[in-house]
């Protein structure tokens, strides 16, 4: 697996190693025989796997020189004024940013696959990734979460490149995919494009790169569409739900292709496993292997990932930080509640809650018992009218929180049959398990 990028090319040093699709690449270049360190602000599940694969990770305070390596990765939450980017132009060391770097890994393979979308994607790229290795397939999956079998990165040959495509300033339109796959098209990241219509015509740009694409019907972006509507190339029929989880049978036109089985919880997943079985039948796929593969995928992490228990009632994990993919995860608990819902969230990005913040209100106000955790910032600064505190503000039977402290103290109420959430894309899933662990 040779690609004319790093062929000159010995040793990357990645700066922000530890995120979960900067350390998808650089498993990619170890499994290409290159040198590979790196730095992050904290230590976490990456950092450690890398480091049981022999590559040197510095953390926060221990950062140091880049002169050592000829490439140097970053992610876009680095700042232009990053002391180790600043060193490396001076140094005239080749820079290349993650969604770069990702495009250049696709170049590898003879076909790419690229899963695009609001919301969805990890858990449909996964998927796929579950497919294609029943099928016995060639393939690397570069994967923006942790499979549970998979990681967030798994290689067997290079036929196939299954991958997300992040919509965030753009860096899905670096990519050339064979088969473009758009889950949805809500408004997220309006703070990089400015308006809906510029996002939706990053999506339309996205989908007119590849030779095939497969979107979701009534997106209006062409190609072959999958949904619950008859009028979808394939569209889901006989749907039935038994203890959360769902089954349904895949239609095209009149006929019944067979039936499928999710493992994992939540109706929104139907429409994920309905993009999963267009693409690979696309590829020449059988049913029953499809099914089966799907079958076979049992969730990823932080997505309705059952963390244990607190006075007997059930924890649950979920990334949830759009609204859409708030109401979709309270459906599903909801489903398997037995007694209250309880539910932490923690709102991720100022610029995110400020520019949905109606949403926001509009799918948190129906909670009896709410409590919106501070803000994770990411990579922005202070802005009140984003700030969780202004949110819980708007949504009157809600209370805010500051500390691990008053999390611990607000789900304590929790009893057998509850069911208690913990939401969003922060750390508030580290604390989770803190709290729980205690």
């Amino acid at each position: 697996m040779q690609c004319v990028f790093w062929d000159n090319f010995d040793s990357f040093y990645f700066i922000g190693i530890g995120g979960t699709s900067m350390s998808a690449l650089a498993k990619f270049l170890l499994s290409a025989g290159k040198t590979v360190a790196g730095s992050d602000a904290q230590d976490g599940v990456y950092v450690r796997e890398l480091r049981d694969l022999g590559v040197k990770i510095y953390i926060g305070e221990e950062r140091r020189s880049v002169k050592d390596y000829d490439v140097i990765v970053y992610t876009d939450a680095i700042k232009p004024d990053d002391f180790q980017l600043l060193e490396a132009a001076k140094s005239n060391k080749t820079i290349i940013s993650r969604g770069q770097l990702l495009y250049e890994v696709s170049r590898v393979f003879k076909h790419v696959i690229a899963v695009s979308g609001c919301h969805g994607k990890t858990t449909c790229t996964s998927m796929l990734a579950h497919v294609f290795s029943r099928a016995g397939k060639s393939f690397g999956v570069h994967i923006g979460g942790r499979d549970k079998k998979f990681s967030n990165f798994h290689l067997t040959g290079n036929e196939y490149f299954i991958t997300e495509a992040c919509e965030y300033k753009k860096n899905f339109l670096l990519l050339k995919p064979e088969i473009a796959v758009i889950l949805n098209s809500e408004p997220d990241h309006l703070e990089c494009y400015g308006s809906m219509e510029k996002l939706l015509e990053a999506y339309a740009s996205f989908a007119s790169f590849a030779d095939t694409s497969i979107t979701r019907y009534g997106d209006n972006f062409g190609g072959i569409t999958f949904g619950y509507n008859k009028k979808a190339t394939l569209y889901a029929k006989n749907i039935t739900c038994e203890d959360g989880l769902y089954r349904f049978s895949v239609c095209e036109g009149n006929v019944n292709l067979g039936e499928i089985r999710l493992n994992v919880y939540g109706k929104h997943n139907i429409l994920n496993a309905l993009a999963v079985v267009t693409v690979c039948l696309n590829v020449g796929m059988g049913f029953d292997v499809i099914a089966q593969g799907i079958a076979d995928f049992d969730g990823v992490e932080r997505r309705f990932e059952r963390l244990g228990e607190v006075n007997g009632a059930v924890c649950i994990a979920d990334y949830a930080h759009h609204p859409s993919e708030i109401r979709a995860t309270l459906q599903a608990a909801r489903k398997i509640a037995k007694g209250k819902l309880i539910t932490v969230f923690q709102p991720h990005t100022y610029s995110r809650t400020k520019n949905l913040f109606k949403d926001f209100v509009k799918v948190l106000s129906p909670l009896n018992k709410l409590l919106i955790y501070r803000t994770f910032p990411a990579r922005e600064y202070f802005d009140d009218a984003g700030s969780a505190l202004t949110l819980s503000q708007a949504v009157k039977r809600s209370v805010y929180g500051d500390s691990a402290g008053d999390i611990k103290n607000f789900i304590d109420c929790a009893e057998e049959g509850d069911v208690v959430l913990f939401l969003g894309a922060g750390n508030i899933y580290d604390i989770a398990k803190q709290i729980i662990n205690s």
